[in-house]
Formats: C-alpha cells, structure tokens, sequence
C-alpha cells in the first residue's frame, strides 16, 4: 500500500509540473489572463480562456516542441481543455 500512495503522490507531483508547463505555453495566447492563471484540469481553451481555434494550433505546435511529441489530428481535436491535454501528452511520454 505505501508503495501505491509513493507512486500515485509522484505521478501527482509530475502532473503538477506538467499543467506549470502547459500554462506557460498557453499564457502569451489566452484573452482571459485570470482564467490562466488560475488553470486547472477543469479549464476550457475556447470557453474559459477565450483561445481562439488558430492560436489552438499554435499551442499543439509548442506542446510539441516543448514536449518532443507528435501530435495526430485526432488529438488534436480531443486537445479542448488542460485534462485532455494532459492525457494525451503524458500517453505521448510514456510511448516515447
């Protein structure tokens, strides 16, 4: 059991750092500087940040400069709040 509490408080831990990063990427294109600021996993791009649909690609294209992933039409669809961006860049890690 102390090992799954260890291993579940790191992969909290890394996922932390992992949203402090995507802040960073998406910060210089939400209209809604607030909302960025207080980003969780719950947070929209188009709803909450007012990202509009080409600064989205934009993002993608720095997520996958700042992670060294490729990210595929269909998640980039997906790619809609930090939760989904989340997954899909930690499913890109793991793969790597």
């Amino acid at each position: 059991m102390h090992v799954y509490y260890l291993k579940n408080l790191k992969n909290k831990m890394a996922e932390k750092e992992l949203i402090e990063k995507l802040k960073n990427i998406i910060k210089p294109y939400a209209a809604d500087t607030a909302a960025c600021e207080n980003l969780s996993e719950e947070t929209d791009f188009i709803n909450d940040l007012k990202i509009n649909s080409a600064n989205l690609v934009d993002i993608v294209l720095d997520i996958e400069e700042q992670f060294d992933v490729v990210i595929d039409n269909a998640d980039m669809e997906r790619m809609l709040d930090v939760k989904a961006a989340v997954e899909i860049i930690e499913t890109k890690l793991a793969a790597k």
